[in-house]
């Protein structure tokens, strides 16, 4: 509901709070901050933003829909010809591209919707800001740690706008969770849960005949050559080390920037962490863990914990609540005062005095956004920093790159958050980078 419409000199104050509690009702948001904090509904914007989307599968083409009520889609591009035909079935018009160097480097654009496999993410970005284009680039981020520290290099360089797709921030129901807890609603933060749906565990796979309509090379990029098995490609990509991180990177880049965000440390990260994976894999099948826990610890003494939450039994049918875990996926906060708890759709805590009762008029006030897309494009007209700018888009991945790390090696690791790298621990520490396979590499796709 948008209520920006709504003031106190303008309408009477009965029909001011009717509204303020109808929002409140249906979004669960308590009506003392939605009175403080209207929700804004997305508007329309002009048609002068020329926008390219690079990877056009479902969740690129949804993206770019989003992207398109404020902008036109002039170009798509894809490796896969049957993702870039159903793109141009709903951008009629638009060009279509093979290359995304040719996109970048095209005068007829203006801003890039990076939908590629997460492998991909960092070249497309760097050549599309060395290009002079701003970049709405799908979550996670990066690959590698590495990989972060380039783009956020390069966004500063170039004065790009690059917003990352973790669009939970601008969710006003994380917002209200994290400005409650930046405030001192729970007390000293003691701990902070992130719990992340589990992955699948399936295989062994067999490799197959590549499909005609794919360029398997060039989809493989940086990575190692490898033959084409379908469940490495598109959807499924994320659950193979090579490509992703698991639910890890995937659901980690939404639920551990929100526990940054509510400690106050989005510009930083732990100091140590611990990691195991709970099941094996099946060998010749997925290979990012599918279960698994992570233990983080914070120089203010925080500890995070994330944990996988199992939605299906093995056999597949859906988990009962008790077997996924009391809260399902989100993130709670823990402090001596009790708990929040958040997630997608729903904000509940320990006490219902911890969310009704208001914050005082000098409270810390977060970034307020409640369209991602929308912040973006403001953004790219106002040259202002978005609200999940490169840095936050970095550091919020690297935590989840470091659980991986952990998780992979089984032991204990000491990070400088500062210098961004691995203490004492040079095995670690290679983890931090990945060798890149030519020709698909910083200086060939610059």
């Amino acid at each position: 509901m948008n209520l920006s419409h709504f003031n106190k000199g303008g309408v009477k104050r009965r029909h001011f709070l009717k509204a303020i509690t109808s929002a409140a009702a249906l979004s669960g948001l308590p009506a003392w901050y939605l009175e403080s904090n209207p929700l804004q509904a997305a508007e329309n914007g002009g048609k002068d933003v020329r926008i390219a989307l690079i990877g056009c599968g479902g969740q690129g083409r949804g993206v770019a829909k989003w992207a398109s009520n404020f902008g036109k889609v002039v170009a798509v591009c894809d490796v896969d010809e049957s993702n870039a035909a159903k793109a141009l079935e709903m951008f009629a018009g638009a060009k279509v591209f093979k290359d995304f160097r040719k996109v970048v480097d095209s005068k007829e654009v203006d801003v890039i919707v990076n939908g590629t496999p997460d492998h991909w993410h960092t070249l497309i970005n760097l050549a599309a800001m060395n290009r002079g284009k701003d970049v709405y680039s799908e979550k996670p981020l990066t690959l590698t740690i590495d990989e972060g520290r380039r783009v956020v290099a390069a966004a500063r360089k170039t004065g790009r706008i690059l917003q990352t797709g973790s669009q939970q921030r601008s969710d006003a129901r994380f917002r209200l969770a994290c400005e409650l807890v930046r405030n001192g609603r729970l007390g000293k933060l003691t701990e902070v849960e992130s719990y992340l749906p589990a992955g699948p565990r399936r295989g062994p796979f067999n490799a197959a005949p590549v499909p005609p309509q794919l360029d398997w090379e060039f989809w493989q990029g940086q990575t190692a050559k490898t033959e084409y098995v379908r469940e490495k490609c598109h959807s499924s990509f994320r659950y193979w080390w090579e490509y992703s991180g698991g639910t890890m990177t995937d659901w980690g880049a939404h639920h551990n920037d929100i526990a940054l965000w509510g400690m106050g440390l989005e510009r930083s990260g732990p100091i140590t962490v611990e990691g195991r994976p709970l099941v094996e894999m099946i060998p010749g099948g997925f290979t990012a863990s599918s279960e698994y826990e992570v233990v983080y610890t914070y120089a203010n003494g925080v500890k995070q914990i994330c944990r996988s939450v199992a939605n299906n039994r093995p056999d597949g049918s859906l988990a009962t609540p008790v077997e996924q875990g009391k809260f399902g996926h989100g993130v709670r906060f823990i402090g001596p005062e009790g708990w929040i708890f958040v997630t997608r759709g729903k904000i509940e805590a320990s006490k219902p005095e911890l969310l009704s009762t208001p914050l005082g008029s000098d409270a810390t006030k977060l970034y307020t956004s409640d369209d991602h897309m929308k912040n973006f494009m403001e953004c790219v007209k106002s040259r202002k920093q978005p609200i999940c700018e490169a840095e936050i888009g970095h550091r919020s991945v690297s935590v989840c790159h470091l659980g991986v790390i952990a998780m992979r090696l089984g032991r204990k690791l000491q990070w400088n958050p500062e210098k961004e790298q691995f203490e004492g621990d040079a095995e670690a520490q290679g983890h931090v980078a990945r060798e890149m396979r030519k020709p698909y590499d910083y200086e060939s796709m610059a």
